[in-house]
Formats: structure tokens, sequence, C-alpha cells
């Protein structure tokens, strides 16, 4: 069974960074697409960042360039670098990966961006 644990968050002031990381102990992530998603109540949960088996990364508009998505395959870990933050990024960020064409997600870890 896949797991993904994320880590990393907490409370931040306006313009403050926060280095989340999602792990595995179950399947190798540098062979799969992974990505970033942020939820906040009542909202729909939002694609964040994307690291593909390439390297390649991609962003959403609204975190472009202030986040960066890398790997770091020695940690068997994908982490998301927030640099900047502002309040509207607060959330719970998840993580994400397909594994034999089913989804898995982390539990999350909470972002809170106090004004």
């Amino acid at each position: 069974q896949v797991r993904l644990v994320e880590s990393g968050g907490g409370l931040v002031q306006t313009g403050g960074s926060l280095e989340l990381s999602c792990a595995s102990a179950t399947i190798v992530l540098s062979t799969n697409a992974v990505t970033w998603h942020r939820q906040v109540p009542g909202k729909e949960r939002e694609w964040v960042a994307t690291v593909v088996s390439g390297g390649a990364t991609n962003y959403a508009d609204s975190v472009y360039p202030r986040f960066h998505i890398s790997r770091d395959n020695a940690r068997n870990t994908v982490n998301l670098l927030m640099t900047n933050l502002q309040p509207q990024d607060s959330g719970t960020y998840y993580c994400n990966t397909q594994w034999r064409g089913r989804p898995y997600w982390g539990q999350g870890t909470q972002v809170t961006v106090s004004s």
C-alpha cells in the first residue's frame, strides 16, 4: 500500500518561509510524478505544484515564483519550499502521487500565515 506523509507545516508571519516535505516508506517517489495541493475549509482542493519523474516542474500562477518544488532522492522525499508567504497561502497542504493507476494522498500538513 502506498503511504505518503507530509511534514513541515506551521505558523509563520507574512513574508516568511516554510519548507514542506512529502515522504514515502512504501514507494520510490523519484519514479513518479508528485503534486502538492492545498485546501481551506469550505473550498475545493487547489493544485499548487507538480514535479514529474523527469524533473520538470509546473506551478499554479498564484504561487509562482514564490514556491519551489524539488526532489531529494537520497531521502525519498519531494519538498515544497514556500517563500514570501501570504495569508492567502494558509491551508492544509497535501501531496499526491499515482501508483498503478490509483491516486494516493497524504494526511496533510497545516500552514498558517499570520498577517
